[in-house]
């Protein structure tokens, strides 16, 4: 069994593993890392042999550092990289490059519509009938985007939002509102099998999903970094955030990044309280929205395109578009689920 982790921000981890009667009868690790000294390599395999096949990542971190000199030098990699690393070998994970990538970049789309095809494209993956993909979005309309469980009358200013012509709606993942107007955010979906971060627990897969991005943000010159549990933030302040969900057998990950935000109607239209923006060590909704364009000086699409590129040059991308059962069932899916009062009021 092989399984590998890249480390975000960090180095490669593998690992090989051999299984009898339950247990981890080899390991054997190795990758693009730094070790001293060479004789701790010996000690980090020897550590997880007799583990149980189904021990969790916290177990098997615990064996490793317990069964490490601990004045030995891990760099660009950690017990619990070797442990995830361990996992996707027992779990069956797969890699980028294990998967023919599809890539769709199509005209602007009403808000409910994005909502409705992030779940249907999913589910496609998950069916097997779509290959993984990734979306870029375009938004024919403003609009306010507020997480599965979060309240409308406390996030948003519904009379505002009315006299601006912003229409809100409700997506199917977690996490906080975003504000977008046409032209004014970077925004993609991953549609990825779950067998991309097998092993990974919920919090590490945001990372190393978008460890991509930024490495691609720091060839455009930003000093870039992953701000746990979701944020991308640079030297100038918040980017953007991610928000996932699992959908049967494939994982939904999404990003909007801020490109040319109107700040002072973001702050008319949304409810940021104190409690938030203390939590993100700033004291106004200004400060909480960097956008790219200042820190880039390209062009909107200019952005998309060298995003699109990036990912291309590192696991290959095949251009495609949202096909007729896809669509038609996304329509379905807006008179059924996205644009009725019980599905937007789930959390009044």
């Amino acid at each position: 069994m092989h399984g590998e982790y890249k480390v975000p921000d960090g180095k490669l981890v593998a690992a090989d593993v051999e299984v009898a009667d339950g247990r981890l009868s080899q390991v054997r690790i190795s990758g693009d890392f730094f070790l001293e000294p060479d004789e701790a390599l010996d000690e980090i395999n020897r550590s997880m042999r007799g583990a149980a096949v189904n021990a969790d990542v916290d177990a098997l971190t615990a064996l490793v550092r317990d069964g490490m000199d601990p004045q030995a030098r891990m760099v660009g990699f950690g017990p619990e990289s070797v442990a995830v690393a361990v996992r996707r070998a027992v779990t069956g994970s797969t890699g980028w490059r294990d998967h023919e990538w599809r890539v769709i970049r199509e005209r602007p789309r009403s808000p409910l519509m994005h909502m409705a095809l992030d779940q249907v494209l999913a589910e496609e993956v998950a069916a097997g009938r779509r290959s993984p993909t990734l979306r870029f979005w375009e938004w024919a309309d403003p609009s306010v985007i507020i997480g599965s469980f979060q309240s409308v009358r406390n996030e948003v200013d519904m009379p505002t939002a009315e006299h601006y012509g912003i229409e809100v709606v409700r997506r199917i993942t977690g996490g906080g509102a975003m504000f977008v107007e046409p032209g004014n955010t970077v925004t993609y979906s991953l549609y990825a099998p779950k067998s991309l971060v097998a092993g990974m627990s919920f919090a590490d897969s945001y990372a190393f999903l978008d460890d991509w991005v930024l490495e691609v943000l720091r060839e455009l010159g930003l000093n870039v970094w992953y701000q746990p549990l979701n944020d991308i933030t640079s030297d100038g302040g918040k980017i953007g955030g991610a928000a996932q969900k699992r959908v049967a057998g494939s994982v939904l990950h999404h990003v909007t990044m801020s490109y040319d935000v109107d700040v002072e109607k973001l702050g008319q239209v949304l409810r940021v309280g104190g409690v938030k923006l203390s939590d993100k060590g700033v004291g106004s909704v200004v400060k909480r929205v960097d956008p790219l364009r200042r820190q880039t000086g390209l062009e909107r699409q200019t952005v998309i395109d060298r995003l699109e590129s990036g990912f291309r040059s590192r696991y290959g991308l095949v251009a495609d578009s949202v096909g007729e059962d896809e669509q038609r069932r996304a329509e379905e899916l807006i008179a059924t689920k996205f644009a009725t009062s019980e599905w937007f009021q789930r959390v009044p």
